[in-house]
């Protein structure tokens, strides 16, 4: 594959999970992925295995100063930003609302939206200056439907989807699409943050009966990335396995 030839990639989140599978896609099709993730020797082991040029970024999502650093040093080594793929975030721990602490709330949206709303704010002056480019950002099912016992989480992904919506119509007059995909749960370190119980009650919640696979979702998110998606913008692709279809 060459559709992603002579792009850079920036992939938060990028050293596991969701984002490392899309990171891994995306440079299979010839881009040059820049991995934005708080751990930097996870990222550095990710870019290694990716390879094509792949290179890490030290960044905290919630941080706009961090963001910006690390902007500016994927523009200084690659002169471009084609294609954002925005996997980082975190799930929390599980609680009722009612007993939920205030700080970890807040950390969350921290990290899931505001995070969300840096990296997004930090690439569309280049992609409009381009008249290009390509952005998905990860939001969950359950922003859609909402889990109990995961309020926070489900806000924050929420928030996400109502970001893109709003983002995507922004930039709808340019070769400009943003668009979220709502995945139901993979299993991946983010299930070490979540209660066994919580695990299976969004098992329990999947028609499929199982849960989503990496490159699943990464075959979604490239397709998203790619020149072929000229048309569709602000919109909501799901990957919950008939959980919702709305």
């Amino acid at each position: 594959m060459t559709q992603f030839a002579n792009q850079t990639a920036i992939v938060t989140g990028g050293a596991q999970g969701i984002g490392f599978a899309a990171a891994g896609r995306l440079a299979e099709g010839g881009a040059q992925v820049a991995i934005w993730d708080r751990d930097t020797a996870l990222a550095e082991e990710a870019a290694a295995k990716i390879g094509g040029g792949a290179f890490a970024c030290e960044v905290d999502v919630s941080s706009w100063e961090s963001v910006e650093a690390a902007m500016t040093k994927t523009l200084e080594k690659t002169g471009r930003a084609d294609i954002l793929v925005n996997s980082a975030g975190v799930a929390g721990s599980n609680g009722p609302l009612a007993d939920y602490p205030v700080d970890e709330f807040r950390a969350i949206t921290e990290i899931n939206l505001l995070g969300t709303f840096h990296v997004n704010r930090a690439v569309v002056p280049t992609m409009k200056a381009q008249s290009y480019g390509r952005i998905v950002n990860i939001a969950s099912v359950a922003g859609k439907e909402g889990n109990p016992n995961a309020s926070a989480y489900s806000a924050s992904k929420a928030g996400v989807i109502g970001l893109t919506k709003s983002l995507g119509k922004e930039l709808a007059d340019i070769d400009i699409a943003v668009n979220c995909v709502t995945p139901a749960a993979a299993r991946t370190r983010i299930f070490d943050q979540m209660k066994q119980e919580h695990i299976d009650y969004m098992l329990s919640k999947i028609p499929r009966g199982r849960f989503l696979e990496l490159n699943e979702a990464a075959a979604m998110i490239a397709w998203l990335c790619s020149p072929e998606n000229s048309f569709t913008t602000a919109s909501v692709f799901d990957l919950s396995g008939g959980r919702a279809t709305y």
